[in-house]
């Protein structure tokens, strides 16, 4: 199967047989072309010839993204995403080979939740993409802005004021604006700036590692709803290592675009998933990924249930710190 078929494909998938289908066919492709993927699928003896269902694929840790460079044979990057982290750590990097298929995802996964990007003004609590040119959330967010420039879109970490004003503004009220940051600098600007913002998306990303003191998420969520008066509270689930993004729009419940899925693993076996609701280790598929490797055993926790949503409820004790909340340095 050539990437060109694949890439094709990737869009269109439209139920799981097809997904399944196609999931197969991307381990085949990702088999024979990068070697880290190859390498460890031998030493679990997950070859072609051994894997012929979904749930035999192996996913490789997330941690490896620290270590080695996950790149399909002979291609080469034009970007590098590194994650955020502790002091001294060492980030993962995740190189882009095909930023045009990157922005694809991005935009149909956001259109998936939300309808087309050019229709929403994003505010952002987010440093600059000059400031941090290696994040995939800012680097997602610009994005985002770019479909439509004409709007008054803005990144205000440093200008809490200057965001309070803009929050003013008469057009918050039809529901189409959305305030996506990192997750202590909304609840900063929570805090500072409390009032009635109606029509108001509140977008979290996530954590708050080495920042503030770590909260589950339905306590942030309510100390934001809280704040944030007639605002409605979303949440965004992606990372470094991935293609794709997941968006919740309430509850703590995300969906994802149809070319990724989440599977649960039980902590203790890899290749054991849990039934719906269970909770265990997310592992992801995201088809979209196809230059890198598409299976991705993460250090989070979480459950998946019937319907295909999933729920994120912390990670591993002993995974490291790591968060876009770090983004930001002392």
């Amino acid at each position: 199967m050539t990437e060109e078929n694949l890439r094709e494909r990737i869009f269109a998938v439209a139920d799981d047989e097809g997904f399944r289908e196609l999931a197969l066919e991307v381990f085949r492709f990702q088999y024979e072309n990068c070697l880290v993927y190859r390498e460890f699928a031998d030493a679990l003896s997950r070859t072609p010839a051994r894997v012929q269902q979904i749930d035999e694929i192996p996913f490789i840790p997330v941690e490896f993204f620290k270590s080695q460079e996950i790149i399909c044979s002979g291609m080469k990057p034009v970007r590098e995403f590194q994650s955020s982290g502790t002091t001294g750590s060492v980030p993962s990097r995740h190189f882009m080979t095909h930023p045009d298929l990157y922005d694809t995802s991005l935009l149909k996964g956001f259109s998936h939740t939300y309808g087309e990007p050019s229709g929403y003004t994003f505010l952002a609590l987010t440093p600059r993409p000059e400031d941090n040119p290696h994040s995939s959330l800012i680097y997602m967010i610009g994005k985002l802005m770019q479909q439509n420039e004409s709007l008054p879109h803005g990144f205000f970490l440093n200008q809490p004021e200057a965001l309070l004003q803009r929050l003013r503004h008469p057009s918050v009220s039809s529901g189409k604006t959305i305030l996506i940051g990192l997750t202590y600098a909304l609840l900063d600007f929570a805090e500072k700036y409390p009032g009635n913002y109606p029509g108001l998306v509140v977008m979290e990303t996530g954590g708050m590692k080495g920042r503030r003191t770590e909260v589950t998420r339905t306590e942030l969520h309510g100390r934001l709803t809280g704040a944030f008066s007639s605002a409605v509270i979303h949440s965004e689930y992606g990372m470094t290592e991935l293609f794709s993004q997941a968006y919740s729009t309430g509850g703590g419940f995300f969906a994802n675009p149809p070319w990724m899925k989440v599977f649960i693993r039980e902590v203790n076996d890899p290749f054991c998933y849990c039934s719906p609701g269970r909770c265990g280790g997310i592992s992801i598929i995201d088809l979209a990924n196809l230059f890198s490797c598409s299976f991705i055993a993460t250090q989070d926790l979480g459950k998946v249930y019937e319907d295909g949503r999933f729920e994120v409820l912390g990670r591993f004790d002993s995974s490291d710190l790591r968060g876009c909340s770090l983004m930001i340095q002392e």
